[in-house]
């Protein structure tokens, strides 16, 4: 049963950004918040060949959302039938029937409907009964706040200024797999992250962050590349390694890494001695990036 003032906020709200915290904070001026997010992203189903990588899973999605002051998430299925549902069907049969918004909170650039037939300007002009907001999602110096910029930064290895637009580290969680055990051998035992397909990974290089398996959360250093040091093909890997510890088993257990700073990028070493020497200043300046 719906109260009397629900404000729907709208969005995919991937990685919960200052752009959507902005949103939630809003919603909450004009009653009881419900954030309407779509699961899988909906070009995954218009073009599959564009679907974005994610910033966050789907549960940690639904998480931030509440911790950013939704009192409920509405997760729909986004499927080709729901896609092929006209702008007016949408209105009248979710915001409406399901979900009794008196308020809805959109970006300038929402879009919904069959062929996206549905603009915020159609929504704000709908006269259906509740009231629309409009905001366009921007940041200090006027840029906008999207999951596709901060995309492009993680990406790029510009984990800082994702942090900003993000508020928090970018993090990656998986299940610690067995890997070619390399770095046990050498003295640097690291966590080999399993991730999603849709992972959004930085760039290869070697980064200062936090490694947090089962609530303990230790500094890091962090590799993400192909070791090129050493023979063979492999594809790209992201490993920790919890500094100054020694006999962790974490194997099979769910790990999560959070990226601090970037600290310089993959380097084909002539060797094993210069690499060794290489890792040990690694470890030092992830120490002090992080003030460990």
């Amino acid at each position: 049963m719906a109260t009397k003032d629900t404000c729907v906020v709208i969005g995919i709200f991937d990685g919960v950004h200052r752009g959507h915290q902005e949103l939630l904070k809003l919603a909450a001026t004009h009653g009881r918040v419900v954030a309407l997010t779509f699961f899988p992203h909906p070009t995954s189903i218009f073009a599959p060949e564009r679907t974005p990588t994610q910033l966050i899973p789907m549960e940690d999605r639904v998480d931030l959302l509440m911790q950013g002051g939704a009192d409920e998430v509405v997760a729909l299925d986004f499927t080709p039938e729901f896609a092929a549902k006209s702008p007016d069907e949408f209105i009248d049969e979710i915001l409406i029937k399901m979900l009794g918004a008196t308020h809805v909170i959109v970006g300038e650039n929402f879009t919904f409907g069959h062929k996206a037939a549905g603009t915020s300007k159609y929504l704000a002009e709908c006269n259906k009964g509740f009231g629309v907001t409009i905001i366009p999602l921007k940041e200090d110096r006027g840029s906008p706040v999207s999951s596709t910029r901060i995309r492009h930064l993680i990406t790029d290895g510009d984990v800082e200024r994702a942090t900003e637009l993000l508020t928090r580290f970018h993090y990656l969680k998986g299940p610690v797999v067995h890997g070619e055990k390399r770095g046990r051998e050498i003295g640097y035992p690291t966590a080999n992250i399993g991730l999603d397909a849709l992972a959004t990974i930085p760039a290869d290089g070697i980064y200062a962050g936090w490694l947090t398996v089962q609530g303990v959360r230790w500094a890091a250093a962090i590799s993400i590349g192909t070791n090129p040091t050493f023979p063979g093909v492999r594809g790209r890997q992201v490993e920790a390694y919890a500094l100054d510890q020694t006999g962790l088993d974490l194997y099979e257990k769910v790990a999560k890494v959070e990226f601090v700073v970037r600290l310089r990028d993959t380097l084909k070493f002539d060797g094993l001695e210069p690499l060794l020497v290489q890792m040990a200043q690694d470890c030092l300046d992830a120490k002090a990036a992080l003030g460990h």
